[in-house]
């Protein structure tokens, strides 16, 4: 049987923290053996301090393990972090300094010049901004983001497209669902029948995000405009193109589009 990497997740009472258990419980390369959250749940078993609200039962085994301390002390060299960002800044890079290599979903780094923001199947390329940071040379630490959930459904689309024909600019809007929120997410009253028109930094995230995604490292290309509504959706966002401007080859017809994706 092929050894399992021992991992540890950071922020895990949380709902991307749970769903980081649901993800990893049985994976074929890790082994989730360190679970930390702040000083309200340090110390208890996890199946008490976390109020799991997912669809898939809590691990027997997550349930009866104790929640660490959010500290470096103790932490396997892998971190998966939940952490909202403004705790992130600060705590994200203690662990790197530190010698451990963090995954993180947070936006705090995305957009840093030497931390990769990467989709695997888009930019692997851009791991090697790794290399840049201090702490990689100090402890052997780093840290690497995932990119705003919205975008990685766009970028996985736009990438074909810009690497045949160049794209100038683009027009997207998303239906945000309310998960994006978190728990307890947004008031009923508030998005019953009801579309909340504007979510404070998700159009910026969308734009700059997608420009480091699918630049070349001496360079970025694209330059989108996004409108990001949220609407009483409990599943993932949708997205839709609306329109945009392609490079290159300003003829392209629906059929060369299609045939790309």
């Amino acid at each position: 049987m092929q050894k399992k990497y021992p991992i540890g997740i950071l922020g895990a009472t949380g709902m991307v923290g749970q769903r980081f258990i649901q993800l990893l419980e049985d994976h074929p390369w890790f082994e989730i053996t360190w679970l930390a959250a702040s000083d309200r749940s340090s110390g208890k078993l996890y199946g008490e301090a976390a109020k799991w609200r997912l669809d898939t039962p809590l691990p027997e085994r997550i349930a009866r393990m104790t929640v660490s301390p959010a500290e470096p002390e103790g932490a396997p060299k892998i971190i998966f972090a939940a952490l909202d960002a403004a705790i992130a800044r600060e705590m994200e890079p203690k662990f790197a300094n530190a010698g451990c290599a963090v995954v993180s979903n947070s936006s705090a780094y995305r957009m840093a010049p030497n931390v990769p923001l990467v989709i695997p199947e888009i930019n692997a390329d851009h791991l090697h901004l790794i290399e840049e940071q201090p702490s990689r040379r100090e402890s052997g630490g780093y840290m690497v983001t995932n990119p705003n959930c919205s975008t990685i459904g766009l970028v996985m689309a736009l990438k074909p497209l810009e690497e045949r024909f160049g794209i100038e600019q683009i027009f997207v809007t998303t239906m945000q669902a309310i998960s994006g929120a978190g728990y307890p997410g947004v008031p009923s009253m508030d998005i019953l029948g009801n579309v909340i028109p504007y979510i404070g930094s998700e159009e910026e995230k969308m734009e700059t995000e997608t420009l480091k995604l699918l630049g070349h490292l001496d360079g970025n290309h694209v330059a989108p405009l996004a409108a990001c509504p949220q609407t009483r959706i409990q599943g993932p966002h949708r997205r839709v193109v609306l329109g945009g401007r392609l490079g290159r080859h300003p003829q392209v017809t629906p059929h060369q589009i299609a045939s790309l994706l």
